[in-house]
């Protein structure tokens, strides 16, 4: 079982780009075997991603790798520990097993998962526009005199040009990560808004509060590199946890995205030990809630919060003890 957290960030260190070395490809390789070796039948292929992975491209002289496993749960963080590498769990991507040490980083990811596509075609599609690559480039060179010693923000700083690239290249795929950016946050609270606190009397969300809370938990749903949707789960004490909303942008209604998002945080919410899923709904909502197998369940607020005396209370056992 994973120890999530509600509040995501990146770690902050020095931010050095340095030009191309015609070394990492090696480098990946030899690194790349241990790794395989420490997985064991669970990888499937490792693909060196990243800006090392590119040729002519200046970047940060630490290897980006992604293995791909057969299932993510089964990953011996022990094997990898005992290289040198330190686990840091997901990191605020769902799904994903992150380690690294001083020139590695490991993105573990289950055969299947879109963000494997996504690390490939950002890969392919600089290094067959030389043009864009040069773009990324400036950018990237300077970012770094800019934020020499906050990586945070030189991470940051470049998601824009990535989701433009993304685009460009035609990515499509659905994630999931937990809000970090200024562009997820600002969806999240626009979402909030326009969904349901606009349409109550005072009109302003009185639970902003929860956004740095560790125990509430805010995911979003990405179409490619538009965010479609929006999720709020709160976790309580017995392995129980609230989904306390959830949405889906209105032009992206009635296909199916709902269910496929509440059921993807389900088995999210199984790799975190999670045996319960507990919801307030709407009469409007119930239909959708019975479909996705939720029957009429105790909701039993732990922080005592008083729902809309219409809501319905429901639940799902997700996993048994």
């Amino acid at each position: 079982m994973l120890k999530a957290t509600g509040k995501t960030n990146l770690k902050n260190s020095t931010v050095e780009v340095v030009p191309y070395n015609p070394q990492w490809p090696e480098m990946f390789l030899e690194e790349a075997a241990k790794i395989r070796a420490a997985l064991g039948e669970n990888c499937v292929t490792i693909h060196h991603i990243g800006s090392t992975s590119i040729p002519g491209l200046s970047a940060k002289p630490i290897i980006d790798m992604v293995p791909v496993v057969k299932d993510i749960l089964k990953v011996d963080a022990a094997s990898l520990e005992s290289l040198g590498y330190g686990g840091r769990g997901e990191l605020g991507m769902l799904f994903r097993r992150y380690f690294s040490n001083q020139v590695c980083h490991v993105h573990i990811w289950e055969e299947g998962n879109p963000e494997i596509d996504k690390h490939l075609i950002f890969r392919d599609y600089l290094v067959e526009n030389p043009g864009e690559l040069k773009r990324y480039e400036t950018l990237k060179l300077s970012l770094a005199e800019t934020f020499r010693q906050d990586r945070t923000s030189y991470t940051l700083s470049k998601d824009n040009l990535i989701k433009e690239m993304l685009q460009k290249a035609g990515f499509q795929g659905m994630t999931m990560v937990q809000a970090l950016t200024d562009t997820e946050w600002a969806a999240v609270k626009h979402m909030r808004q326009k969904y349901f606190f606009d349409l109550l009397p005072n009109k302003e969300d009185p639970y902003t509060w929860i956004f740095d809370d560790p125990r509430h938990f805010h995911i979003v749903l990405m179409k490619g590199c538009d965010i479609i949707g929006y999720a709020h789960l709160q976790f309580w004490p017995d392995s129980r946890a609230a989904l306390r909303i959830i949405v889906i942008e209105e032009d992206y209604r009635k296909q199916g995205m709902g269910q496929y998002f509440l059921a993807k945080l389900e088995r999210w919410l199984t790799h975190q030990g999670i045996l319960s899923l507990h919801i307030q709904s709407s009469p409007e909502a119930q239909v959708f809630y019975r479909h996705a197998g939720y029957l009429e369940m105790p909701f039993n607020d732990p922080d005592g919060y008083e729902g809309d005396p219409r809501d319905i209370e429901m639940g799902k056992t997700l996993r048994t003890a």
